[in-house]
């Protein structure tokens, strides 16, 4: 798969399941924001819950689920660009929490795991 393929593959995920969300009566605050240590794709709002969540599409699941691919690495980035987030944007402190919704094309499966890690 060429970079440009999993680039839109990745951003039509990440708008799908930004419609999902809003089913849910979350509100989006904001998309793929860049941080020192990773890019959080999703922010967003669950009553008083700032979320922090991670999107994984996959075309299949010939490689795999796609939260699978989701390494310990992965989450210490998340969770020191979400930390450096709450400082850029001066957020008093309030929950959060770390979700991952994954979105597999072939068979459009989707699944939302609240409080993933």
């Amino acid at each position: 798969m060429t970079g440009q393929t999993t680039r839109l593959t990745g951003q039509s995920g990440e708008a799908y399941v930004c419609g999902e969300l809003k089913k849910r009566n979350m509100r989006i605050v904001a998309r793929n924001v860049r941080e020192k240590f990773a890019e959080i794709d999703i922010v967003a709002v669950d009553g008083d819950t700032l979320c922090f969540i991670e999107v994984r599409t996959r075309k299949n699941t010939s490689l795999g689920h796609p939260a699978e691919t989701i390494t310990a690495k992965k989450k210490r980035a998340i969770r020191r660009a979400a930390e450096a987030y709450l400082v850029r944007h001066r957020i008093p402190p309030r929950p959060i929490r770390f979700d991952v919704a994954t979105l597999v094309w072939d068979t459009m499966t989707y699944e939302y795991f609240e409080n993933a890690f």
